[in-house]
């Protein structure tokens, strides 16, 4: 078994929060679960803390004030104790053996730095999930939520952690940013034989954007969709050199780690 430390960044989600805990709580594979609140002015931290009383996996990390979710997930990832990250939004849930399959698929293929969850999309308007073509794009959309995500710790620090531009706490993409990256550079499998995290429709979520969007429902704003692509562009091109110099310096240190020892006459 593999043990995961599990990051959920938290801003207001007491609502939530409680369900998304004892989803992870389930997991004998979460031998940690870092709730990072982001500044929140409602019940969280009592939340966690009383969590943390009943469960040692349970800590707290607080911000000293509300900088988006990609900056609490990286502040996260930072206090994790062990080597596999898994990333659950405060308003999503694991479902039974989600984590167990994923250390599996990490063990059994070691090559892998990653593994996407296929998610469950809840309470979702039926016009959305009524149409056509709304598995499709449910699929694409399961290759980068968050929630989705098992990532080895190295790779992800080598990546750079999640995006933290302030177009991406306007406008969303910071997930699909990081996505993009990961993709292009060390493949983005997704476990897609069963529905392994549920992701809870509410108001305003970035997800009924998406699929308005991308079934026609809802025009894009040009603006938004340019500077989303630059910065998501920007990111995978820092990613992939930062990945470039590190295979550089590995590739210069095996020569010199495999010549035998120059001893003086």
């Amino acid at each position: 078994m593999t043990p995961i430390s599990i990051i959920i960044p938290c801003y207001n989600g007491a609502a939530t929060l409680a369900r998304a805990l004892q989803s992870c709580l389930i997991q004998p594979e979460a031998a940690q679960i870092v709730v990072v609140d982001d500044g929140s002015t409602d019940a969280s931290t009592d939340l966690v803390a009383h969590y943390g009383h009943r469960d040692p996996r349970v800590c707290l990390l607080q911000m000293p004030y509300n900088g988006g979710p990609a900056r609490a997930r990286n502040w996260g990832a930072m206090h994790a104790a062990h080597p596999v990250l898994a990333f659950l939004d405060a308003d999503d849930e694991y479902l039974p053996g989600a984590l167990a399959a994923a250390s599996a698929f990490l063990t059994q293929n070691p090559n892998e730095v990653s593994v996407r969850l296929d998610v469950e999309y809840a309470d979702f308007p039926a016009e959305l999930t009524g149409h056509g073509n709304f598995a499709q794009h449910a699929a694409t959309l399961s290759n980068t939520v968050p929630s989705s995500l098992i990532i080895r710790r190295a790779a992800y620090a080598a990546l750079g952690g999640f995006p933290m531009d302030d177009a991406f706490r306007r406008i969303g993409g910071e997930d699909g940013a990081f996505s993009w990256a990961l993709r292009d550079i060390f493949g983005n499998r997704r476990m897609d034989d069963v529905k392994r995290v549920r992701m809870h429709y509410h108001a305003g979520i970035h997800a009924e954007r998406y699929f308005r969007i991308a079934l026609g429902m809802q025009a894009p704003d040009p603006v938004d969709t340019a500077d989303a692509f630059r910065f998501s562009r920007q990111f995978l091109e820092t990613a992939r050199a930062g990945i470039e110099q590190l295979r550089a310096a590995r590739g210069a240190a095996e020569p010199a780690a495999s010549a035998p020892p120059n001893h003086a006459p």
